[in-house]
C-alpha cells in the first residue's frame, strides 16, 4: 500500500502533459487482471482523503483539465475520508457543468462514500438537491440509501425506501436482493421471506434479465429509467401489522412466520415457479441460459442469507423450510448454504441431526469449510461429546488463531467431565499447530490443573508441590506471551489453592487479586472472598475464617446469601448457636431471606450440640415459613442421628421425607441400612433398603408398576454380567443404577421385591407411628453423654423465634 501511495505522490510532481499521459497510461496489478484505470481509482483505494485535497490544489495550479471520472473518484475519496463539506463543495461544482441527464450518477457516488460517520443533514441535503433537481433515484440510489439505513439500524427507513422504490420502479431482482440483505442484517425475518417470495416470483416471469460486466459485476440488460409499477407490490409495514410492533419486537415475528398456516400460504408462490427454476441447464430458447445462471446466484445468496440469520435467531424451523424449498426450486445448496443450515439445526436439533447434513454433503462431494467444523466441535463439546469435539477439530484442514474458540469449548468439556489427560493432548495439539492460547485458555488451564486430588482425596504434600510446579508453569507461560490475569483467572487460581488446602498460597493471590486487578467491582472482590471463606471453613481454620468475613464488612463489600451460609456453617465448629443466630440477625439486616441452605447450615450447627429436638424444631420452621425442603437437609439430620444411634429420629425423618414427596438418594439408603445395621436388625434393614430404593425409581404407584415390569428382568438375571449391564444401561442416571444394583443384592439375599413400597410392614409402622404432629422418642441418654456431671444441654428451641419472620 505504501509502493502504491508513493507512486501516487510522484504524479503530482509531473507536467500536465506527463500527468495525462501517466492517466492513460497507467496500470494496477489486483492478483488477477492488468487493466488501466484512473489514478484517482489508485487514490480512492487507501482512501487517504488528505492526499486527494492536495492533488486537486495541485491539478488545479497546473491547469490540468479534471474529467468527470476524476472528480467523481474524488468527490467518493473525499466522503469517505470525513471530508463532507469539500465533498459537497466539488459536488456542486461538478453539477453546475454537467448537464441534469449526467447529474444523478455523481450524486451516487457521493451516496456511496457516505459511511455512518456522515451527518443525517448532509444525507438530507443530497436527497433534498436530487429532488429539487428532478433527478428522481435510480435502482443504485435505493441501494446507497439501502446501506445508509443499515448502518444507522434504521429498521423502519428500510420500509419507506420499499415504498418509494415500489411506487415507481418494478424492482430488479438485485434491488431486492439489497433489500433481503438489509432485513436480515436487521433481523427482521419476516419482511426478508416477503421479499424472498418477490424474488422467486420475478425470475419466474423471465423478464429480468442480467449480464456481467467487464468488471465482473452484474448489471440489468434494460435500461434505469423510473416507470410506474405495472403490479403494485405489498407494503413490508402491511404484512408485518403496525410498525410500532416490529420496531419494538423485530426479532419475535419470527414465533409468527413459524405457524404452519402462514408458511403454507407463502411457499404456494415459490412451488408455481419451481418448474422454471428447477430446469437448470435446459432453458428455453427464449431465457438465456447465462441469464438463468445469475439468477439462480442472487436467489441462493438471499437464501442464504435468510438460512444464516436464523442461526442468530435460533429458528432452526425456518432455516428447514428455505432449505426444502431451495431444493424444490433447483437451488444446488452451497458451501455457505450449509453451514448456515448446518448451524440453525445443531442449535434447534442437535450435533446429532447437524452430522447427517455433513454426511449428506460428503456424499455429494461437498466440503464443509473450516468455521463449520469449529461450529460443530464447539456444540459436541457443550454436549460433552468429547470424542466427537476432538474429530472435528483434527479434521480442520488450515488451524488458524481465529478457531482457538473450538479449543477452549473443548477444554470447558474436558474441565467438567475431569479429565486432564484429554486436556493436555489438546494443548499439544494446539502447540504442533503453532495456535497461541488467549486469555480464555489460561483461565481454563488454572482450572484443570489447578488441583491433583479433587475430588478424590484431600491434598497432600506432594500434590500440594505438583499443583505449585504446575500454576508457574502456566504463569511463566503467560508472561512469555504477555497475557496478564484477569479476574477469571484469579477465581479459578484462588478455588484451586483452596481445594488443595494451601491456605497461605490462596490468601496470598487473594491479596494480589485486590492490588493487581485496578477494574475488579465490589461484586467481584465479594465473589474472591466467598471462595475464600469457603475454603477457610472446609480447612477448619476458624480464626482465619471468621478474620476474613470481618475485613470484608469493614471494607464494605456487599454480601450475599452464600456467605452468609458459609459463616453460619462455620459457627458448627465452634459450636456457637448464639453467634449463627447473630449472623441470621445481620442476614435479614441486609435484605437476605434465609434459604433452604441456610437451614440446613443450622441445622448442622444446632445438631453440632446434640439437640435433636432443636433440629426438628427448625425442620418444621422451615415447613411453616413456607420454604421446600430438599433431601439434603433431610440427610443432615439422618447422618448425625445415625452416628449417635438414634434409631428413632432415623424412622422419622424416613417419614419426613415420604410425606414431603421427595425422592431419597444414596445418602438417605447408605444412613438408614447403616443405622439398623448398627442395632443388630438385619431383616428391618434389607427390608427398609428394598422400599427406599423402590421410591427412588418413583413416588407414583402406577410408573412403579410399569417400571418393574421392564425392570424385574435386569434385577433377577442370572447372568454374571449382569451388574455390568445396570451400570451401562443407567450410565446418565447414576441413582437410578444405585436402586437396582441395591434391589438385585436384596433379592440375593431372600427378599421378595415387590413394587408396593406402602404395602411394606416396615413403611405401615413408619406411617402409623408418626402421623400428625407427633414427634420420635429421643435417647436423652446419649445427649447428655458429652455433658460433665449434671450439666444440662442448651435447649435451642428459643433460637427461631420470630426473627426469621421478614
Amino acid at each position: 500500500m505504501q509502493r502504491i501511495l508513493r507512486k501516487a505522490m510522484r504524479l503530482v510532481e509531473f507536467t500536465p502533459e506527463r500527468l495525462q499521459l501517466v492517466q492513460m497510461n497507467m496500470m494496477i496489478l489486483n492478483g488477477r487482471t492488468v487493466r488501466l484505470v484512473d489514478p484517482f481509482k489508485q487514490i480512492l483505494s487507501v482512501l487517504f482523503a488528505e492526499f486527494v485535497m492536495e492533488a486537486l490544489e495541485l491539478m488545479e495550479e497546473n491547469a490540468v483539465h479534471m474529467s468527470q471520472r476524476v472528480c467523481r473518484s474524488a468527490i467518493q475519496a473525499l466522503s469517505k475520508g470525513g471530508y463532507t463539506k469539500e465533498a459537497i463543495h466539488w459536488l456542486i461544482l461538478l453539477v453546475e457543468k454537467e448537464n441534469s441527464c449526467s447529474s444523478l450518477p455523481i450524486f451516487n457516488t457521493f451516496l456511496s462514500g457516505c459511511g455512518s460517520n456522515m451527518k443525517q443533514s448532509d444525507i438530507e441535503w443530497c436527497l433534498e438537491k436530487m429532488e429539487t433537481s428532478l433527478l428522481g433515484k435510480s435502482e443504485k440510489t435505493y441501494c446507497e440509501l439501502l446501506k445508509l439505513t443499515v448502518s444507522q439500524r434504521n429498521l423502519s427507513a428500510v420500509y419507506d425506501i420499499w415504498k418509494d422504490c415500489t411506487r415507481y420502479y418494478s424492482p430488479s431482482i438485485m434491488l431486492q436482493r439489497e433489500f433481503v440483505r438489509a432485513l436480515t442484517t436487521l433481523e427482521d425475518l419476516r419482511s426478508a421471506y416477503r421479499v424472498l417470495q418477490h424474488m422467486v416470483v420475478l425470475a419466474g416471469r423471465r423478464t429480468d434479465h442480467l449480464r456481467g460486466s467487464s468488471e465482473r459485476r452484474y448489471q440489468r440488460s434494460r435500461l434505469d429509467i423510473p416507470i410506474l409499477a405495472l403490479t403494485e407490490l405489498q407494503d413490508l409495514k402491511i404484512q408485518l401489522g403496525k410498525v410500532e410492533e416490529s420496531e419494538k419486537y423485530p426479532i419475535d415475528a419470527q414465533s409468527e412466520l413459524s405457524q404452519e398456516e402462514n408458511l403454507s400460504l407463502e411457499n404456494s408462490q415459490l412451488k408455481g415457479y419451481a418448474e422454471f427454476i428447477s430446469i437448470g441447464d435446459n432453458l428455453s430458447d427464449k431465457f438465456d441460459l447465462d441469464n438463468g445462471r445469475m439468477t439462480k446466484k442472487f436467489l441462493r445468496w438471499s437464501f442464504n442469507d435468510i438460512i444464516h440469520m436464523c442461526v442468530q435467531l435460533n429458528n432452526c424451523q425456518i432455516a428447514e423450510q428455505l432449505f426444502l424449498e431451495m431444493q424444490k426450486l433447483g437451488l444446488q445448496p452451497s458451501k455457505f448454504t450449509y453451514d448456515g443450515f448446518i448451524k440453525a439445526v445443531m442449535a434447534g436439533k442437535g450435533v446429532s441431526y447437524a452430522i447427517k447434513v455433513i454426511e449428506a454433503m460428503e456424499r455429494r462431494s461437498i466440503k464443509p469449510y473450516d468455521h463449520t467444523l469449529a461450529a460443530l466441535s464447539v456444540g459436541s463439546s457443550r454436549s460433552l461429546q468429547l470424542d466427537l469435539a476432538e474429530d472435528f477439530l483434527a479434521r480442520i484442514s488450515k488451524p488458524q488463531p481465529k478457531y482457538i474458540h473450538a479449543f477452549n469449548a473443548l477444554l470447558v468439556g474436558c474441565d467438567i467431565m475431569n479429565e486432564p489427560e484429554r486436556a493436555v493432548r489438546i494443548l499439544a495439539e494446539m502447540k504442533r499447530l503453532n495456535l497461541k492460547p488467549n486469555l480464555r485458555t489460561y483461565e481454563l488451564l488454572f482450572s484443570l490443573f489447578g488441583n491433583v486430588n479433587i475430588p478424590y482425596e484431600e491434598g497432600n504434600a506432594l500434590s500440594h508441590v505438583d499443583v505449585s510446579k504446575r500454576i508457574s508453569i502456566i504463569e511463566m507461560d503467560m508472561l512469555n506471551n504477555e497475557i496478564q490475569h484477569s479476574f477469571v483467572c484469579m477465581k479459578n487460581l484462588i478455588r484451586a489453592f483452596g481445594s488443595e488446602g494451601m491456605i497461605e498460597e490462596m490468601l496470598r493471590y487473594l491479596n494480589v487479586a485486590e492490588n493487581v486487578i485496578w477494574n475488579m467491582n465490589p461484586y467481584q472482590r465479594s465473589d474472591l472472598y466467598c471462595i475464600a471463606l469457603h475454603a477457610l471453613v472446609k480447612a477448619k481454620d476458624t480464626h482465619k475464617a471468621i478474620k476474613t468475613f470481618m475485613i470484608m464488612r469493614s471494607c464494605g463489600l456487599p454480601s450475599n446469601v452464600a456467605i452468609y451460609n458459609i459463616m453460619i456453617e462455620c459457627c458448627k465448629l465452634l459450636p456457637c448457636v448464639k453467634s449463627a443466630g447473630a449472623l441470621i440477625s445481620l442476614m435479614l439486616r441486609d435484605g437476605f431471606y434465609p434459604t433452604i441452605v441456610t437451614f440446613t447450615s443450622l441445622l448442622k450447627v444446632v445438631l453440632a450440640r446434640g439437640d435433636f429436638e432443636g433440629a426438628l424444631d427448625l425442620l418444621d420452621v422451615c415447613m411453616i415459613e413456607g420454604i421446600q425442603p430438599d433431601i439434603e437437609i433431610f440427610n443432615t439430620v439422618l447422618l448425625e442421628a445415625f452416628e449417635k444411634g438414634q434409631i428413632h429420629v432415623v424412622e422419622y425423618i424416613v417419614e419426613c421425607i415420604r410425606r414431603a414427596k421427595i425422592q431419597p438418594d444414596q445418602s438417605t439408603l447408605w444412613y438408614t441400612f447403616c443405622a439398623y445395621v448398627d442395632q443388630e436388625l438385619y431383616n428391618t434393614a434389607t427390608e427398609a433398603l428394598q422400599v427406599l430404593c423402590v421410591r427412588m425409581l418413583s413416588e407414583e404407584a402406577d410408573v412403579l408398576k410399569e417400571k418393574g415390569v421392564i425392570l424385574e428382568d435386569l434385577i433377577l438375571s442370572e447372568e454374571p454380567d449382569a451388574e455390568l449391564r445396570i451400570m451401562k444401561t443407567f450410565e446418565a442416571s447414576e441413582h437410578l443404577a444405585t436402586a437396582l444394583l441395591n434391589l438385585r443384592w436384596c433379592a440375593t439375599t431372600g427378599s421378595t421385591i415387590s413394587w408396593s413400597p406402602e404395602d411394606s410392614v416396615w413403611a405401615r409402622r413408619l406411617a402409623s407411628s408418626y402421623d400428625g404432629n407427633r414427634r420420635p422418642h429421643i435417647l436423652t441418654n446419649i445427649v447428655m453423654a458429652s455433658y460433665d456431671g449434671n450439666r444440662r444441654p442448651h435447649i435451642t428451641t428459643n433460637i427461631v423465634p420470630h426473627r426469621f419472620v421478614v
